[in-house]
């Protein structure tokens, strides 16, 4: 075939594929299905439950403990390395349960056919497998099917199609068999069905050109088999830092090590301090903590209506500066809504009239109803929007039928354009505005029916323009007192004019949105038009640029105009992709909202994808990280509210994780240069465990700060690990090893080796240092001091663990001896001292804008 069969008339693809009016005979078709394979969308190579559990290691930082780990063993402490390895595992078990399900697209994909199709084959009509379906044959549709194949049309009679999954049209579109030009978006390709799309009317003759990965969808399922998991700004920190901390580690135990022995340490005791340096600079609670923080999130966010799929996609949120949203079902209702109604020079917006209008108004809305095969639930999206503003009208819609009963009709097809019903001597019409105007010859007045002279008609032909340019779809509404002739002699009675309007709460949640410093880009298979006026009432005014203009540009222009353009109409996925791509170019954190097959590949391409999860198809909501129960973009701002407020618990918690660590390096590493091994491994994972642990954990209930949402999206290169938090982590690191080396000394009193008490006050005044250096923090980011009770319960709980360790035999296993009320107190003037001076390095760091 020279050209693809939409630009192709029929009888020249019937006769490109080798068929005839009997269809193909059991040997063709059993020889092509030879030739291109059943009917179904190939599974990618499958991940098996193995692979997704070992991927959860896939990390430089678990790599580190992993390390750590051996270390240990091989230094004798195998209590260390059990603790490092159940943290290690329990957070890739975790991470497993919440990933298990993340490759299912193409398995949705597989489901998206008709299970059985009905074809002409050997002259006889059958019903057959939908997987068995061939390129070349003959199917007949009707409305309700679900259509099995891409198809080009023979025949079409009244045959409407709703194609939104596949290319985001509101609207069912008519369907013909005349060919268009090849370069024609699929959305208007009217000679053609597609896979997985929906016979909404009519009846149809098509003839099979393509099937299985040949199709449409099967390319959509092509493109997400070859798009790997995208990385959250969160996801590619974590894994910088755990990288920089292992070459650290190298590093610092390769200084250590040779420098004790040249002291003359022996050799046990240089691997043991270069073990405990280790577990010293790994905060090998931190994965763990970060999954469970943020599945705290996920718990909160499901509340809010917001479902998420992958953890890291909520830290994702925060950092999101571009949502690329759809238009139906997304922005708007997903469903056509009478919103004006004209008549005879007079507009009057639904669902109410003014004044000498109201007689007429009602009586537009009687014909629409009548005139109608819809109920508000069930029918043709125009059908129904016209039964919906009767009743918004106050119309009783079914006592009104059971009071005028249609006792004939003329059913509407493409060719006439028009739908008529009787109801004994009274005729009603409804159709294209053009032909019911074509065959009226008077227009219903405030005064009766009048004549429809030229002036008249060229008021209605400009009303008819001007709602169109308001991206209304125009149904015309008239009647007649000779039911017996409905194509001639009309009152015209008036003009509807439909849209599917957008959500309540959309346009609100847009502005916030910007106000949060979050471009909202609308990116719609609707045509340009239509993208423009919803795009205009919703605050996304300038250009637009539609999928025949994205083609014409190369990545180097769209890179350039994609920033400034809000409006994208008449896209298809491969036009999506680009626009993502050009967006994550310029280094956007990028959202993208959808519901159809069509948005599959950009919602797994997106940093964060976002599928609607009442009017989703399954396709979308296995390719999305998070799901919105509600199909409320609102629910979106929500969530990036959310997704800000866990950023900020996570970044208290790394800095509060990292401070420690840096300290702790710090006090082994100048202590093992004096020949002292302060703080052995053993010591150190229990100090990890106790500010690690429920303390961190609990960071993560802490309430959202009320600026949240209008600060500034965090930039994508800047990293969690910002001046901020550096100078943080560097001055109470550096307050903190000063002061414990100086309580080291003190409690030492000479002795040329540590002795259990000096470890003892060491081991816990490090303790007690941590918890009072977390409210610190928590003041730095503005988090009110007792307005999270879980974080007072995990110190309290953290300080009696820390008892149990010294007043219990638990003391042998950790080397620690009990402490009495002088040195008790001790400590306490050592956290006087300490805590001020955190507070002094908060205050200058604060100075400091934050991350």
């Amino acid at each position: 075939m020279s050209s693809p069969p939409h630009a192709t008339p029929a009888d020249e693809v019937v006769s490109d594929l080798g068929v005839d009016s009997d269809g193909l005979s059991a040997s063709e078709v059993e020889q092509r299905l030879a030739e291109y394979g059943r009917n179904d969308v190939e599974r990618g190579e499958e991940r098996t439950a193995v692979d997704i559990f070992v991927t959860q290691f896939d990390s430089a930082l678990i790599w580190v403990l992993v390390g750590a780990a051996i270390l240990s063993l091989w230094a004798g402490h195998g209590v260390d390395a059990v603790l490092i390895t159940v943290i290690v595992v329990a957070n890739g078990v975790f991470g497993f349960v919440q990933d298990y399900r993340a490759e299912q697209s193409l398995e949705a994909l597989r489901e998206l056919s008709a299970p059985t199709a009905t074809v002409v084959r050997d002259g006889e009509q059958r019903q057959v497998e939908a997987t068995e379906l061939v390129p070349g044959d003959v199917m007949l549709l009707s409305g309700g099917n679900v259509v099995p194949a891409d198809a080009r049309l023979l025949e079409a009679n009244d045959l409407q199609v709703d194609e939104a999954a596949l290319t985001g049209e509101s609207e069912p579109v008519t369907k013909d068999e005349d060919p268009v030009a090849e370069d024609t978006p699929l959305a208007e390709r009217s000679g053609m069905v597609y896979r997985g799309t929906n016979v909404t009317r009519g009846r149809g003759r098509v003839v099979v050109t393509g099937t299985g990965m040949d199709t449409e969808v099967g390319a959509i399922a092509t493109e997400l088999a070859a798009t790997g998991e995208t990385e959250t700004p969160l996801q590619r920190n974590l894994d910088t830092l755990g990288k920089r901390l292992g070459l650290g580690v190298v590093l610092l135990s390769a200084l250590v090590a040779p420098l004790l022995l040249w002291r003359g340490t022996d050799a046990i005791q240089a691997a043991l301090t270069a073990v405990s340096l280790a577990v010293a600079a790994v905060p090998e609670g931190l994965p763990a903590v970060v999954t469970l923080t943020l599945a705290i999130g996920v718990r909160a966010m499901a509340d809010e209506q917001a479902l998420v799929r992958r953890l890291p996609a909520v830290e994702a949120l925060g950092s999101v500066d571009v949502i690329c949203t759809d238009k139906t079902g997304t922005l708007t209702k997903g469903e056509m809504t009478a919103t004006r109604v004209w008549v005879n020079d007079a507009v009057v917006d639904l669902p109410e009239g003014e004044g000498d209008e109201d007689d007429r108004v009602e009586r537009a809305l009687r014909i629409g109803a009548l005139c109608n095969d819809a109920t508000a639930e069930e029918g043709d999206p125009t059908e129904r929007a016209l039964v919906g503003a009767a009743e918004e009208a106050a119309i009783d819609v079914e006592q009104l039928r059971a009071d005028n009963p249609r006792t004939d009709e003329v059913a509407f097809s493409s060719e006439r354009k028009w739908m008529g019903t009787v109801h004994d001597d009274v005729g009603y019409v409804k159709g294209a505005p053009e032909v019911v105007l074509d065959n009226a010859d008077r227009v219903l007045t405030a005064d009766g029916p009048a004549p429809l002279d030229d002036e008249r008609r060229e008021r209605i032909e400009e009303q008819i323009g001007a709602f169109a340019d308001d991206a209304l779809r125009v149904l015309a509404v008239a009647s007649t007192d000779d039911p017996d002739t409905l194509d001639s002699g009309l009152v015209f009675v008036g003009l509807v004019g439909m849209i599917d309007p957008p959500r309540a709460a959309v346009a609100d949640a847009i502005a916030a949105s910007k106000r949060a410093g979050i471009s909202v880009k609308m990116v719609t298979g609707d045509n340009v038009r239509t993208a423009r006026a919803i795009g205009e009432e919703l605050g996304l005014t300038g250009e637009v640029l539609s999928g025949r203009d994205i083609e014409e540009m190369d990545d180097a222009t769209l890179r350039e105009r994609v920033v400034d353009v809000d409006v994208f109409a008449r896209t298809s996925p491969q036009h999506k992709v680009r626009i993502l791509k050009a967006l994550q170019y310029h280094d956007h954190v990028v959202a993208m909202t959808g519901d159809g097959v069509n948005d599959a590949p950009a919602l797994k391409n997106a940093d964060v994808g976002v599928a609607m999860g009442v009017r989703g198809t399954d396709v979308a909501k296995q390719s999305a990280d998070m799901i919105l129960l509600d199909d409320n973009y609102a629910t979106i701002e929500r969530a990036i509210e959310r997704g800000r407020a866990i950023f900020d618990n996570i970044w208290k918690f790394v800095a509060y994780l990292l401070s420690a660590n840096v300290a702790e390096v710090g006090l082994v590493f100048i202590a093992s240069l004096y020949g002292y091994l302060i703080l052995p491994a053993v010591q150190l994972l229990w100090i990890n465990l106790l500010t690690d642990g429920l303390p961190a954990l609990a960071l993560g209930a802490d309430p959202r700060s009320e600026d949240v949402m209008e600060r500034p999206p965090r930039e994508a290169g800047s990293g969690i690990i910002g001046r901020e938090m550096l100078g943080l982590i560097g001055g109470t690191g550096a307050v903190t090893t000063a002061v414990m080396l100086g309580l080291m000394f003190l409690t030492l009193d000479g002795a040329p080796a540590v002795t259990p008490y000096a470890l003892t006050m060491v081991f816990t005044g490090f303790v007690l240092l941590e918890f009072g250096k977390l409210y610190v923090i928590r003041w730095l980011r503005e988090t009110p001091t007792f307005a999270n009770p879980w974080l007072a319960g995990a110190v309290a709980l953290s300080l009696l663990l820390q008892l149990s360790v010294l007043y219990t035999p638990l003391n042998q296993y950790f080397g620690t001896i009990p402490l009495g009320l002088g040195d008790w107190a001790l400590l306490a003037g050592v956290f006087a001292i300490c805590v001020p001076a955190y507070l002094a390095v908060a205050v200058a760091v604060k100075r400091l804008q934050p991350v």
